[in-house]
């Protein structure tokens, strides 16, 4: 029997509030290491540790003047199988290098390798190499990757907090994208 009376219990549920699931406490939306584990498509903070948060003047600036810039695209892609499935199409901004699935809370060892073998190679191994990291607007996971690289030691690092949303508001080109392949032994 439920807790609330019947009337009470009618009108919430047509107003859509019955039984409202509790909010999730900052343990259970982020790990021990700081990593948004839950939630990933949710207002972000406006910065993140170690970066430099961009909007899409400052990174269109940016572009310009630096020409050693990277752009990471870490929007997620189904992995199965031991391959990615195209389960929608993705685009990311032009020269864009796309990590998937990299802005997890939690990575798998196997992703945990495939970031760091990539970001060691697109930087050739330097670690103040400018690298962008972005997802799309409201995604914690380019503010995860960002964050993951800033702990690997990588030191000039910028968030572009609106990611692929932005861009494309903004009326800029962005390119069909296929992630980076993982060598994977599954």
């Amino acid at each position: 029997m439920s807790r609330f009376p019947p009337l009470l219990l009618i009108t919430m549920v047509y107003l859509g509030l019955s039984q409202a699931a509790p909010a999730q406490t900052d343990d259970e939306l982020f790990s021990a290491e700081g990593y948004r584990q839950a939630h990933y498509r949710s207002p972000t903070p406006a910065t993140a540790e170690g970066a430099q948060t961009l909007d899409t003047a400052s990174l269109r600036t940016l572009l310009a003047e630096e020409p050693q810039l990277v752009l990471v695209d870490v929007y997620r892609r189904q992995w199965l199988a031991g391959r990615f499935i195209e389960t929608e199409a993705h685009a990311n901004l032009p020269g864009s290098i796309w990590l998937a699935n990299t802005g997890d809370g939690t990575l798998q060892p196997q992703w945990a390798d495939y970031f760091a073998e990539n970001l060691a190679r697109i930087s050739q191994g330097q670690s103040d190499r400018p690298l962008v990291f972005y997802c799309r607007s409201d995604c914690w996971l380019g503010w995860n990757a960002t964050r993951r690289a800033h702990a690997l030691g990588y030191t000039r690092l910028y968030w572009y907090r609106d990611g692929v949303d932005g861009w494309e508001q903004a009326g800029l080109p962005l390119n069909p994208a296929t992630p980076e392949p993982l060598n994977s032994p599954e």
